[in-house]
Formats: C-alpha cells, sequence, structure tokens
C-alpha cells in the first residue's frame, strides 16, 4: 500500500495516475474534471506522513477531517447536501492478524471527487484498484463505491463459511468427545461470529441509506448494485446470527451432557453413602469404650455382628435396586 494514491478517471473506465504532493483537492478536480469529465479519487494511508500532510493540505472542511482522521469508527453513512461520508468495515486478511480485527476504510464523496482514508491495509481496496491498471476503473463515484462494497463481502464470505465448517465439525462429533478442547473451540467460534456482527448490521444499514438517499451522482446502476451489496451484507449477518445460534446449542448439549454425568457419579456416591451410613453407625456403637458392650465375651460375636451387617447391607441393595436407583447409577 501506498502513502498517497491520486487517481484522474474520465468516466468511461480509463484512468491516470495524478500528482498530488502540495495540490489541494479542489485544484485536482479543476485540472482534471473540468476539460475532460469524469472525476478523481484519492486514497491514502493516515498513519504516514505523506497521508497526514495531504490531508492538512486537501482544503476538506472540519466535519470531512473529522470523520476521516477518527480512531474509533463504526460503519455509518452522513450526507450533508451534495457530499457524502460513509465509514466502511472489512475482515482483516494482513498476514499475522486475526479476520475479526476488522479494518475500517473511510471515505469523502462528492459528484467529481473522492477521497479514501486506511489506518491499516486493506485487502478489497487492492481488489479495486489493481483493475484500473488495465483500462477497468469506475466511471462514477458510485460505482467506486459499490466495487469496494462488494469486494468488502467478497472478502468476507470466506471467513464466514470457515465459521460455518467448523461449526459443522463441532455438530458432527459424538457427544462423547466433547471436552475442554471442545469447549475452546466453541467459545471461539463465537467471539469471532459476535465481532463479525457487531458490524455488519451497521454497515448494511449504511449502505442501505446511501441507497436511498437523493444524489444525482447515484446512478441507477449504482443504486442497483448498492441494493445487491445491501443484501449481500444482510446475508452473511444473518449467517453470523445462524452460527452463534448453532454454537450456542452445541454448547448447551455439551452442558447437558457433562451435567448429565456428573449426575451419575453423585448418584453412585450418594448410593455408596447411602449403604455404608447405617453399617458404619452400627460399627461405631459396638466400637466405643464404655462398659455394657454386647457379645465382649462371647468368641463368635464377631461373626454374629458381620453377618448382621451382611444381612443389611444385601437389604439395603435390594431396595435402592427396587427404587431404580442402582439400574440408573449403571
Amino acid at each position: 500500500m501506498q502513502d498517497v494514491q491520486a487517481y484522474g478517471f474520465d468516466g468511461k473506465g480509463g484512468a491516470v495516475a495524478l500528482p498530488c504532493d502540495g495540490v489541494p483537492l479542489e485544484q485536482m478536480v479543476a485540472q482534471l474534471v473540468a476539460p475532460q469529465g469524469g472525476f478523481v479519487w484519492v486514497n491514502l494511508n493516515r498513519n504516514t506522513d505523506a497521508g497526514r500532510a495531504w490531508l492538512e493540505q486537501s482544503g476538506l472542511n472540519a466535519l470531512a477531517m473529522e470523520a476521516l482522521t477518527a480512531d474509533e469508527t463504526r460503519p455509518r453513512c452522513t450526507v450533508h447536501g451534495e457530499t457524502v461520508l460513509m465509514i466502511l468495515r472489512g475482515v482483516n486478511l494482513n498476514p499475522g492478524a486475526e479476520p475479526e480485527d476488522m479494518v475500517s476504510v473511510r471515505l469523502f464523496m462528492q459528484a467529481q471527487a473522492v477521497v479514501s482514508v486506511q489506518l491499516r491495509p486493506l485487502t478489497a481496496l487492492d481488489d479495486v484498484i489493481e483493475p484500473i491498471a488495465r483500462g477497468q476503473g469506475p466511471a462514477t463515484p458510485g460505482e467506486l463505491l459499490t466495487r469496494l462494497a462488494l469486494r468488502l463481502a467478497d472478502r468476507a464470505e470466506p471467513v464466514v463459511a470457515a465459521l460455518n465448517e467448523r461449526i459443522d465439525d463441532l455438530e458432527d462429533r459424538e457427544p462423547g468427545q466433547s471436552g475442554a478442547g471442545m469447549r475452546g473451540e466453541l467459545a471461539d467460534i463465537r467471539r469471532i461470529s459476535i465481532l463479525l456482527r457487531r458490524y455488519m448490521f451497521p454497515q448494511r444499514d449504511a449502505l442501505s441509506t446511501l441507497e436511498i438517499e437523493e444524489q444525482d451522482w447515484l446512478t441507477q446502476h449504482d443504486r442497483a448494485r448498492l441494493r445487491e451489496a445491501t443484501e449481500r451484507v444482510t446475508r452473511l449477518a444473518e449467517e453470523l446470527d445462524a452460527i452463534r445460534d448453532r454454537a450456542q446449542v452445541v454448547h448447551d448439549q455439551v452442558m447437558d451432557l457433562r451435567a448429565e454425568v456428573m449426575n451419575k457419579q453423585m448418584l453412585v456416591l450418594s448410593v455408596v453413602a447411602a449403604i455404608f451410613l447405617p453399617l458404619g453407625l452400627l460399627t461405631g456403637l459396638l466400637g466405643i469404650n464404655v462398659g455394657g458392650i454386647p457379645g465382649t465375651n462371647t468368641p463368635w460375636a464377631f461373626w454374629a455382628v458381620c453377618a448382621l451387617l451382611l444381612v443389611i447391607c444385601t437389604f439395603q441393595m435390594w431396595l435402592f435396586r427396587r427404587m431404580g436407583l442402582l439400574g440408573r447409577s449403571g
């Protein structure tokens, strides 16, 4: 990504690179657009010295400068007369980055000029710039915007599809395979889907807002493509909702399975404790160190006590089995 890129479009797909050092936006528009028609597009990186220097001498108003340089943004569309300020987000496909850490692109649009500002590289913008060298540039600012919106959706679709595949794999696993790893993967899927969804619905609203605005430089073709971009973003947002809900269902199934296993284990422990409680009480009474313990001087008293304990234990097991406790614990 270059610090500052400027293109002049002839309205027929052709484009030329423009010098932009020290040239305000109005002067660039006047030099190119007035004699030839078309529009000017300036794309810059705000985090570079060259990008900040161009913005400072661009001649844009304070409202536009605030929108283009804000640190924290959410997708939105603001219309001021013939000027549109739009903020969009795309998945982060930079090396070593997390896709859900979405990258913003801020747009200042008029009939004859577009300024786009990035803080980090955005693959979808590269997809828009790449055909320009082949003479396949946008004919209008509206077409530039719709190309960008559709490329943003294109880049997000594989990320959402990968989440769908991950949740499909978790749903197909046997119930006994659930464990800490599965719970961690479920949490990761839910986290990613929530973060992506956080920007998808506002982006849908921003695109649909521009579609219904009365801007003369938006053609019917541009509005049709805006509707298509809005539908695709809506579909992605709904898929993220479905992924989040499916992850919650799988998580509930895992927790139900864990609760069932714990209940069985607790039942076994309870039955064992119930069996040995009367036995322990009886042996404890016979073992107290006071006078009058029966059978102290009887040689067969020990075996009599063992037989009594065996009878009590057998009776308890019969009773618990009749109550169904032993059957459920097994």
